[in-house]
């Protein structure tokens, strides 16, 4: 019987499977005077707080290979999802951790996926390969099938600072200083190539939410799963919630709290939705 097991990095947010085997290789977050992994032992309200009060430099660490192989263990199939290749390296560390694990193991095998995404759209698609698994697909299948997936979801965001991604060079220091002024929020989405697109700059959280459904049927949703995911801001998740089912009546909505490396872009009141498309 061939061990068959899901591998992420810590930007899925997701710390264990219900039906098959998981493993994370963890993120980091470091400034000049601390280092945060993001593994189980996190206290992410206790990052968020130090964050939000420290004024200097932070950045995100990815995984090396060691990680990697550590977190492949001794399965024979291994399916295996990384944060956008246009935010970290951590998907390149993947693919040769993918390499030397497959030439000194005869026989197993390793699907490295960049996702071009994180957080809840990642979440979906480990979701959906526990599902291939749990239905008895066959590996390859798997694999065809979790690549077509992942071209019908998509991930929007409300953001209230931009401090962290203006920290990385993701976006200027002068378009971070305009957000969270007098209660101006972006709303914006992952794009295609996997970078953040900022769509809209929204005066006040509702109205951020509002654009948010809007933007979610623009994007191609109909029905089927959402995965909220949040900083510190569980009444706008849930505000989120109502909104969405008010125009989708079948939307199958989770909420959970961000783990630490998406808590780090997101930054405290930030919002994460990973959703279905429709079939084209």
């Amino acid at each position: 019987m061939r061990k068959t097991k899901i591998v992420a990095d810590t930007s899925c947010d997701l710390l264990s499977l219900k039906h098959v085997a998981f493993a994370c290789a963890p993120m980091k977050i470091i400034t000049s005077e601390r280092e945060f992994v993001d593994d189980e032992s996190l206290d992410v309200n206790e990052m968020v707080e130090y964050l939000d009060k420290y004024k200097g430099k932070s950045k995100s660490s990815c995984p090396n290979t060691v990680d990697w192989l550590d977190a492949f263990g001794d399965a024979d199939d291994i399916f295996c999802f990384t944060i956008t290749s246009s935010l970290s390296g951590s998907y390149n560390s993947a693919c040769a951790a993918k390499q030397i694990y497959e030439s000194e193991n005869e026989g197993k095998r390793v699907l490295v996926i960049d996702t071009l995404s994180t957080g809840p759209e990642i979440a979906l698609a480990i979701e959906k390969v526990e599902e291939f698994v749990e239905a008895g697909m066959p590996y390859e299948e798997i694999c065809q099938s979790i690549t077509q997936y992942i071209k019908r979801t998509g991930l929007l965001f409300m953001l209230k600072s931009l401090k962290s991604l203006a920290n990385n060079g993701r976006v200027s220091p002068i378009a971070a200083k305009l957000v969270g002024i007098v209660g101006i929020g972006v709303v914006g989405k992952a794009s295609n190539e996997g970078t953040l697109e900022q769509m809209h700059k929204c005066r006040g959280e509702r109205r951020a939410l509002e654009t948010i459904v809007t933007d979610l049927e623009a994007e191609g949703f109909r029905s089927g799963k959402i995965s909220i995911g949040h900083c510190r801001n569980e009444s706008a998740a849930l505000q989120l919630k109502e909104l969405i089912l008010s125009k989708f009546k079948n939307a199958m909505i989770e909420i959970h709290k961000l783990r630490g490396l998406c808590s780090f872009y997101a930054e405290n009141g930030g919002v994460l939705v990973g959703f279905e498309k429709a079939p084209v």
